[in-house]
């Protein structure tokens, strides 16, 4: 496992940044890396069950799984790594077969498969469960089907027999808009009564533009349920908002949204309605765009330590990444203005190529709190099935593990 030190990345990183002081170190470590050049892991986002691993240390399930090269999108079953010492080891990566593929129908097709993919973990505290949610994705022929419903599937995790649970779906209101919801890649935030608040996007099926909101929902320890849901959010930009992430700070809920052109953030105040406020483009202090665009972003906030945002965005000597999806990049954010303020910018995980735009973020315990990337190793094109591209410049699907261990 590669462990790179602070001082170390922040000198590579200088070209990057000139970041004044910020209340973490950064150990930047790889729980694996390489492949077979056909397939590559990709989503490795992961949750944290307090007390689980060795010597009283959190056992991290991180939750991972292949991509193939030759196609968009083609994913298959979920696996899971672990490490129960605070990230020093981890398992090798074990596939779920809860999570495999299985025969669907849709209208009058039959010959189609479905599976879950784009799945997050995360501790539910009240009822003591790891509990991820994610999207489903509908393959015909092997390849993702244009016109398909989508839902959003939940799985919990047992401790005991590092197995999840069989995949079930929330059942949401049944209007034509939510034909196409899921929580694809998003950050949920649990509340102290045990209530999640899981933000998601939806359209009619074939529609072309998403609306995002944030579904309230109860949880306890075996199902989900639909309690209610936020104001609808959009704008009309290309494929709209979607692959939200949310979490809390004080009194105030924070929404950040992926769009083809613009990150965009809302925000709203705590409490049994959620209404958000109109989405606003990401922008650093001075007014200028943050560069993010039709790539995801996610929190990291501490109570005492206030909020951050980790994002990509082009500007960075990056034109030869896929969107400019790497590098990974974490700046505090000023949540009165709600916009990043620049001089707190540096790079979490490094740039070689590949992309690293689909991360989770953990929690692992008070003082640390990790985010975990893949190197996805499809090239920008013409020929997206050959990575030679990413490995001339030192890609080799590692995934990344970047601790942030925050000041006392």
């Amino acid at each position: 496992m590669l462990r790179i030190a602070l001082p170390i990345l922040t000198l590579f990183l200088s070209s990057f940044s000139s970041a004044e002081e910020v209340p973490f170190e950064i150990d930047l470590t790889t729980a694996t890396e390489g492949f077979d050049k056909k397939k590559c892991w990709v989503h490795a986002r992961a949750g944290a069950i307090p007390g689980g691993g060795e010597d009283g240390e959190s056992l991290v399930v991180m939750t991972l799984q292949k991509l193939q090269l030759s196609g968009s999108d083609i994913f298959y079953a979920l696996n899971e790594m672990r490490s129960g010492d605070g990230g020093d080891s981890w398992t090798e990566p074990f596939e779920h077969e809860s999570f495999a593929r299985v025969p669907f129908s849709f209208e009058e097709k039959k010959d189609l498969e479905i599976t879950v993919c784009d799945f997050w973990p995360r501790w539910h505290e009240k009822t003591g469960k790891l509990l991820g949610t994610g999207h489903t994705v509908v393959y015909e022929n092997n390849k993702v089907m244009h016109k398909r419903p989508r839902s959003t599937p939940y799985s919990i995790y047992d401790p005991d027999t590092h197995t999840w649970s069989p995949w079930k779906t929330i059942k949401l209101p049944d209007e034509a808009k939510f034909g196409n919801a899921g929580a694809g890649c998003v950050q949920r935030f649990d509340l102290p009564n045990g209530d999640i608040l899981l933000p998601i996007y939806f359209s009619e099926i074939g529609a072309g533009r998403y609306s995002t909101t944030v579904l309230r929902c109860s949880f306890d320890g075996k199902e989900m349920r639909y309690l209610n849901h936020s104001n609808e959010l959009i704008v009309p930009v290309k494929r709209g908002l979607y692959e939200p992430s949310l979490t809390k700070l004080g009194d105030r809920i924070f929404l950040t949204m992926r769009n083809d052109e613009h990150g965009y953030v809302s925000v709203a105040e705590a409490g049994e309605s959620l209404q958000f406020s109109e989405p606003k483009k990401w922008t650093f202090d001075d007014g200028s765009d943050l560069g993010n665009y039709n790539t995801q972003q996610h929190w990291v906030m501490h109570p005492k330590h206030g909020l951050f945002l980790v994002y990509t965005r082009r500007g960075a000597e990056n034109d030869h990444v896929f969107r400019h999806r790497a590098p990974l990049f974490i700046a505090r954010v000023d949540t009165e203005k709600l916009h990043i303020i620049r001089s707190t910018e540096q790079v979490l995980v490094p740039e070689h190529g590949a992309r690293l735009g689909n991360f989770g973020v953990t929690e692992v315990t008070p003082d640390e709190t990790w985010v975990t990337a893949t190197e996805w190793m499809q090239a920008p094109g013409p020929n997206y099935s050959d990575p030679e591209p990413l490995i001339a410049r030192g890609a080799n699907n590692r995934v990344w593990v970047a601790k942030l261990k925050w000041d006392q």
